[in-house]
């Protein structure tokens, strides 16, 4: 009898439930009761061949396993007319004495480097979905610890697997656990770099955890309550600010978007110390709204549960400091973030109503479904005030006009200054989550700030919302090198052009990576 059975193809994708169906099984075919999850897999990489009549070539990893089992992979590899494409594979079956299962999967071209036109180092991209790819098949199957090939770029190879592999599991019961692999890395000597890849995994999928939680289970108070568990054990300074502190502290636009909800706001105030103390730090804002239904300017109820989403941004600053602390960064960084619900009740804010901010200037909320603009305002004077940053960095999920320019493709930058814009450019190119900038024009100011009665808007006047929102916040950083990240299309649901190693119709924890790269590029530059 053939061992060859139900030969299929690993296709391109990032939804979790096709890999199960998709995946090839070559060898004895375990029945489901039969799957412990304390088997052992690997995972290999295969290059794409170069020339007609040439075999694909496994990589070294993957040629020492195919020595092992006396050259039966690469026969298979032919049998089954596998040809490197990037991200198709196959998993063979008892083929090998060590691993149960062996995953090999495409990795394109070898030798592939940065691409100037796709701004995205490609060989490193490469390895992410390959690893991603072939863990997460593992994983349907029912492997429980999989080792990982380097396939010469270690952290990348562990940045895919630990994103594939995660699982939202809080409200399962527990019979219905997803089993979650234990992840090693194989026949490589970049153990630190694997590890550097784990951290960075880690601190998006805490991102992915907050960002995801239904908002019942997500409030203010217990987001909070989220971060202190998370970061006071890395020896992470976190103050929670309740409404008396900040009604003390006057942050006037801040309470007006929460006066809505009966869920009392909280200001978080997060200090990472990895430089000298008097040395100043650089400063992160993330929007806390922990669902935005648009108070009075109601949103279409349709597609509203994504909103428990528009904290994705304090939830990435979250996952950052994490990573901060992991690395051992040597550089201060700051976090701000203000937590507040954005509901319609007879206490909310009317679109119209004005308030006087922190900077004596004041601002009308003509438009309550752009609350993003209005909640960080009070936040970022507060942190400037308080920290007299080197730089200001803010992050949120504030307008569609992003998302309809880049769908999930990169995350609009907005900067003062072109020296931050790169760093973060190259950050993206080389963590596979990339930015764009958008411009921060005179004309955009002038349609936020040209008003008799006052002297801001929150939405101004035209159709070009993100950077309507962008020139409004730069208002409020008058001195400091400052740059704003608009999540709106990459921070949320992944929906469009799926990137393989996230899962579908999940909170993508994005740009979390992009920003601890950008830190470590702020902190070491040259290392470079």
């Amino acid at each position: 009898m053939s061992i060859m059975k139900k030969v299929k193809q690993l296709p391109l994708r990032g939804m979790c439930s096709l890999y199960a169906r998709s995946a090839l099984r070559v060898g004895v075919r375990h029945s489901c009761g039969d799957v412990k999850a304390n088997t052992k897999g690997v995972v290999v990489g295969l290059y794409l061949k170069e020339e007609a009549g040439k075999e694909p070539k496994l990589t070294p990893t993957g040629q020492k396993v195919d020595g092992r089992v006396n050259g039966k992979l690469a026969e298979l590899i032919c049998e089954t007319k596998l040809d490197g494409r990037l991200g198709r594979g196959r998993i063979f079956n008892s083929i090998d004495p060590e691993f149960s299962s062996v995953a090999v999967v495409g990795l394109g071209v070898e030798g592939i480097a940065f691409n100037e036109l796709e701004m995205l180092d490609e060989g490193m991209e490469n390895v992410r979905i390959a690893a991603g790819i072939g863990a997460r098949s593992l994983q349907d199957e029912g492997v429980g610890a999989i080792s990982v090939d380097g396939m010469d770029y270690a952290e990348q190879a562990a940045e895919g697997a630990a994103l594939a592999v995660w699982r939202f599991p809080d409200n399962l019961a527990a019979k219905n656990m997803p089993l979650i692999p234990t992840l090693s890395l194989y026949d490589s000597s970049d153990a630190n770099g694997w590890t550097r890849g784990i951290f960075k995994a880690d601190a998006q999928n805490l991102a992915r955890r907050l960002s995801d939680a239904p908002a019942n289970c997500m409030t203010p108070t217990l987001f909070a309550q989220a971060t202190v568990d998370a970061l006071c054990p890395c020896g992470i300074t976190v103050e929670v600010r309740t409404m008396d502190w900040i009604e003390a502290q006057r942050l006037n636009a801040f309470l007006m978007i929460a006066k809505g909800s009966c869920e009392p706001p909280v200001m978080l105030e997060i200090s990472y110390c990895g430089a000298a103390p008097e040395e100043k730090p650089i400063l992160f804002v993330g929007k806390g709204i922990t669902f935005n239904s648009g108070a009075l300017n109601m949103r279409p109820c349709r597609g509203m549960d994504e909103y428990r989403g528009s904290m994705s941004g304090a939830a990435a600053c979250v996952g950052m400091m994490r990573a901060c602390a992991a690395l051992s960064l040597p550089i201060n960084v700051t976090c701000v973030i203000p937590l507040c619900e954005n509901l319609p009740s007879g206490m909310s804010c009317k679109p119209g109503d004005v308030v006087r901010l922190l900077n004596g200037k004041s601002m009308a909320i003509r438009d309550l479904d752009k609350a993003g603009v209005v909640v960080m305002s009070d936040a970022l004077l507060y942190g400037q005030n308080t920290y007299n940053p080197r730089l200001v960095a803010d992050v949120a999920t504030l307008e569609m006009g992003v998302k309809k320019a880049f769908g999930g493709g990169a995350t609009g930058v907005f900067s003062n200054s072109h020296y931050i814009w790169k760093q973060f450019q190259r950050a993206g190119s080389l963590t596979g989550d990339r930015v764009w900038r958008l411009p921060l024009w005179q004309y955009y100011r002038r349609q936020v700030t040209d008003e008799l009665g006052y002297d801001l808007s929150n939405n101004g006047r035209g159709i070009a919302s993100s950077c309507l929102s962008a020139a409004v916040l730069h208002e409020l950083v008058p001195c400091a090198d400052w740059v704003h990240l608009d999540t709106r299309g990459t921070g949320l649901l992944s929906q469009y052009g799926l990137i393989p190693y996230l899962t579908a119709k999940r909170m993508t924890g994005r740009p979390t990576r992009t920003m601890v790269q950008f830190l470590y590029q702020m902190a070491c530059p040259e290392l470079k």
